[in-house]
């Protein structure tokens, strides 16, 4: 298999906005931005992408099965961040790691303190301790640890300093070495990054 992601003719209609017949590609071991300004419907077609909401028209495979007749089969080897904190705040970095450990057969818990690591979060802290940006990195530490072929970011740069953004691409390009795939959106006004 070639293609880790192909979207043909999707279409989706909103109250403000239409995606109509949009179509593309993403190779094994590639990064494919989806750059554009709020509201331009990059959130959206992740979410189609990933069956969160029902497409009109058009067909979605990841890693080579529909994303919806092999939804399940699909995701077992993908990984995907959204803009937001998911975590209790309540818990330590170590109760996230036992809970996400949990979903994932290939969990690298050394890879996992490695990255902790080299974002300068301690095991010790509670998730609410952590700024917006580092719980993106929570996240995003969480999405690498488990050997994912395929990474599906929403703007998980957007809370970001610009060392710390460039830490996050200096990261992706290692993994991209790797052969993890990478589709990631990202706000218009960062593009030259």
């Amino acid at each position: 298999m070639n293609n880790y992601l192909e979207v043909s003719n999707l279409s989706k209609s909103f109250k403000d906005f239409r995606l109509n017949d949009v179509s593309f590609t993403l190779p094994k071991g590639y990064i494919m931005g989806l750059i554009g300004p709020n509201g331009a419907g990059k959130t959206a077609t992740i979410k189609l992408i990933l069956n969160m909401l029902k497409r009109e028209s058009g067909e979605i495979k990841i890693l080579g099965l529909d994303n919806i007749a092999d939804e399940q089969e699909a995701k077992k080897n993908l990984g995907v961040v959204f803009d937001s904190n998911y975590f209790s705040d309540e818990w330590k970095i170590s109760h996230v790691e036992k809970s996400m450990s949990g979903f994932y057969e290939n969990w690298d818990s050394d890879k996992f303190a490695k990255i902790l690591k080299s974002f300068h979060i301690l095991p010790s802290k509670k998730v609410k301790d952590l700024s917006k940006g580092m719980q993106m990195k929570l996240m995003l530490a969480c999405a690498f640890s488990y050997d994912a072929k395929l990474l599906i970011l929403d703007e998980p740069t957007a809370s970001l300093d610009p060392i710390a953004e460039q830490e996050i691409f200096n990261q992706f390009d290692r993994l991209r070495t790797d052969k993890t795939t990478i589709f990631v959106s990202h706000r218009l006004s960062s593009a030259t990054v």
